[in-house]
C-alpha cells in the first residue's frame, strides 16, 4: 500500500467518524431512553476494528479515544486507554475467534462497552461515589441503547471499508 492509498484510508476513516461524533455530542444525548444516552464512540472503535484488524483497530482505538477524553466533560483521560485496548482485542476477536461481520462486531461492541462500564463502576466504587446496584442498573440500560446504533455504525464503517484501498501481499 502506498503513502497515498493509507492517507486516503484513513482520512475517509476519519470523515465517517464526523457524524458518528455528532450523533453522540448533539442529537441522541437530547433523546435519552430511560435515562441514559448512548455511547457512539467505542462502538466506532469496534467496527473498524472489525474491519481492519488488532493493529489497525488499537490505532483508530486511540484516535477515537483522544476525541472522546477531549470532548467529553469531566473525563480524566482514560478512555484513550480504554478505547485502545478495545480495539486491540475486538480486532484480535474479529481476526482469530469470530467473523469479520455485523455479528461479530456486534459481540465486540457488547464485550466492549461492558469492559468500558465496569472499569467506570469500579472507579466509583473505589471512590465511594454510589452503590453497585444502581451504577449497574445504569450500566445495563446504556449499554442496551447503545447497542441499538450497532448495525447503523457498523454499515458505514463497512461502507468505507469496501471503498477505501487494501494493502497488497508481494
Amino acid at each position: 500500500m502506498t503513502t497515498k492509498d493509507f492517507s486516503i484510508k484513513w482520512l475517509a476513516y476519519a470523515l465517517a467518524l464526523l457524524p458518528v461524533w455528532f450523533a453522540q455530542a448533539f442529537l441522541v444525548n437530547r433523546f435519552p431512553l430511560f435515562g441514559v444516552v448512548p455511547s457512539l464512540l467505542p462502538l466506532a472503535a469496534v467496527a473498524v476494528a472489525v474491519l481492519e484488524g488488532a493493529s489497525a483497530g488499537a490505532g483508530f482505538g486511540l484516535a477515537v479515544g483522544v476525541l472522546f477524553d477531549t470532548l467529553e466533560p469531566g473525563s480524566a483521560g482514560w478512555m484513550t486507554l480504554a478505547l485502545t485496548l478495545v480495539g486491540l482485542c475486538a480486532g484480535l476477536l474479529a481476526q482469530y475467534v469470530l467473523r469479520q461481520d455485523l455479528l461479530g462486531c456486534l459481540v465486540c461492541s457488547v464485550l466492549a462497552l461492558g469492559a468500558i462500564d465496569a472499569g467506570r463502576i469500579l472507579a466509583r466504587l473505589l471512590t465511594g461515589r454510589a452503590g453497585l446496584s444502581a451504577m449497574a442498573a445504569v450500566a445495563g440500560r446504556e449499554i442496551a441503547w447503545s447497542l441499538c446504533f450497532v448495525p447503523l455504525v457498523y454499515l458505514l464503517f463497512r461502507w468505507v471499508f469496501r471503498r477505501v484501498p487494501k494493502a497488497t501481499v508481494l
